[in-house]
Order: C-alpha cells, then structure tokens, then sequence
C-alpha cells in the first residue's frame, strides 16, 4: 500500500490544503493520505492557533466527501511539539508493509535541513514536493543547498507541478474576522460554518 502523510497547522484547512495532496494521490497512486493537524508546529511562528480539536474537526469536515483523504490525531497531543520523525516512525512500526510518502510544500522542502534528524525522515518516506504559491519548482530548486540539490535529483524526492492555489490561512482568518463572504472554492462551506457557529478567529 502506498501511504502518504501530510502534516500542518490547518488552521483553517482550506482549498490549497485539498485540491494538490488530491493531484498527489491521483498521480503517484497513493492508496490513502492520512492528514495530522499538528498540536504545536516546530517551524511555525506562533499566532493564537484554533484550539487542536477545532482544527482536527475543520480538517474531518473539508474531507467528508474524499474517502481516501483521512485525518489522525496522532500529533495533537497537548503541549507536545510534533516532530515528522516520530511520526514517520509510527507509522513504520504501525503498517510496516506500507511505502510511506511524506507530503510537503517548496519551502518546507527548502528547509529540510532544520529538521529534527532530516536524513532518517528521507530514508523511512519518499517525499513528495508540492508547489506552494510563491514556491513553484524552479523557484524552490533556486532556493536549496548542495546538499538538498543533490537530494532533489534523487528517484525518493518527487515533484509536483500542481498549480498552486492562491490561498492562505494567515488570509482566510483576517477575512473571517472583517465578516467577509468567502467562495465555496477556497474554503470548504461546512468548514466555514463551524469557524462562525464556533466565533473562531475573532
């Protein structure tokens, strides 16, 4: 089975959250993607995060309708930072006849080098490189050292030319608070109804 992961904030999830990981399924012909919604990001700066069940909930509601598309609460332990190392290596102990890909944008990519233990996390999943807005591939290759430009010709990295999606949460939460109209197409309507039934972001 072919299993890919994809970890975030998800705060909300969102269109450019769905839409490249679906391409990525389709493409590569992953079998299921689970989605981890992280309790405290290790490279994020910190903002006032949606509480963890909040974002698990958003992330379960966008999904609804992609049975393929899962999502696990396996790093929303409270006041624990999420490492991709320990993740990747439950799930390798959890489903060890599974060929693990790891999903992750340009500039998280670019940054691999940050990560807690970043060989092991390429020798447990092949990874899987999404375009981010502002971070197409040729842009992400400018932005990479010898050594991760060595690592991205090699047949574990893969990718992605999906579009990007023209969309952040960092825009979605300043929309929600001003009580703007947002398009079905970038945000999930029942995920827009739970942030306002909830009062989040304000």
């Amino acid at each position: 089975m072919k299993l890919g992961l994809f970890g975030g904030s998800f705060d909300p999830v969102h269109a450019g959250h769905v839409r490249p990981v679906l391409e990525a399924r389709d493409r590569l012909g992953l079998d299921r993607v689970i989605y981890l919604p992280t309790a405290r990001p290790p490279h994020k700066s910190e903002h006032e995060f949606a509480p963890a069940h909040a974002r698990f909930s958003m992330v379960e509601l966008a999904l609804l309708d992609e049975p393929d598309l899962l999502v696990s609460a396996l790093e929303l332990t409270p006041g624990r930072t999420a490492f991709t190392i320990d993740t990747l290596e439950h799930f390798h102990r959890e489903q060890p006849a599974a060929e693990l890909y790891l999903l992750i944008g340009g500039d998280s990519f670019a940054g691999l080098e940050s990560w807690k233990r970043w060989h092991e996390i390429v020798e447990l999943a092949r990874l899987v490189v999404l375009v981010r807005p502002g971070w197409e591939i040729e842009h992400t290759r400018r932005h990479l050292t010898p050594e991760l430009a060595k690592l991205a010709d090699n047949d574990r990295v893969h990718f992605l030319a999906n579009p990007a999606v023209e969309v952040s949460s960092t825009d979605l939460r300043r929309r929600v608070r001003r009580g703007e109209d947002i398009p079905a197409e970038v945000l999930s309507p029942l995920v827009l109804q739970y942030v306002r039934k909830y009062s989040l972001y304000r």
